[in-house]
């Protein structure tokens, strides 16, 4: 696995994270991983709510961070479009793609709308999902062990996303 992290200012306020890798497994099973609250819980998020065109999910990530978004596209098993806080500031928008690549699937996650400021923070934790995702896939289980919360990051997250956040840091100053 080698994880493809790039950052990007949008205009003068804002910026987008890209980040991809390739897994060992079809894209059918990666879109379930992406798609399903039983095996998003095993490596991003708690999911719950209607995962369709114009509906709303709830979020707990790994991470800590919490709210709704909205679901602007889910064309199964190529794209997912998610639009957090829309009609605010605060909007950003996190767009998927999955792509066959022999019996191994590349997946594309890019994040946009976010400060520039912070762009080396959401960057490591971009990453830091993907690997989370290959281990819950290698795993075929969780990927955390303890939990986590809006109050409490999973620990292994949040260990590697300090680890990896100055990397990020020099290559925002880049």
């Amino acid at each position: 696995m080698r994880i493809t992290g790039t950052m990007r200012a949008l205009d003068e306020e804002r910026g987008a994270v890209r980040v991809e890798d390739v897994y060992d497994t079809g894209i059918a099973d990666l879109w379930e991983a992406c798609t399903t609250p039983e095996r998003l819980a095993r490596w991003i998020a708690e999911v719950t709510g209607e995962l369709h065109p114009g509906g709303t999910v709830e979020v707990v990530m790994t991470s800590t961070w919490a709210g709704s978004l909205r679901v602007e596209a889910c064309e199964a098993p190529h794209h997912l479009l998610l639009t957090s806080a829309p009609g605010t500031d605060e909007e950003s928008q996190i767009e998927a793609w999955l792509t066959p690549e022999g019996d191994r699937t590349r997946l594309v996650v890019e994040e946009r709308g976010l400060p520039l400021g912070a762009l080396h923070f959401h960057g490591a934790g971009w990453q830091v999902h993907l690997e989370d995702l290959g281990r819950a896939l290698a795993l075929d289980g969780p990927a955390h062990d303890g939990g986590w919360s809006a109050d409490r990051p999973a620990g292994a997250w949040h260990g590697r996303w300090r680890d990896l956040t100055p990397t990020y840091a020099a290559l925002d100053r880049g």
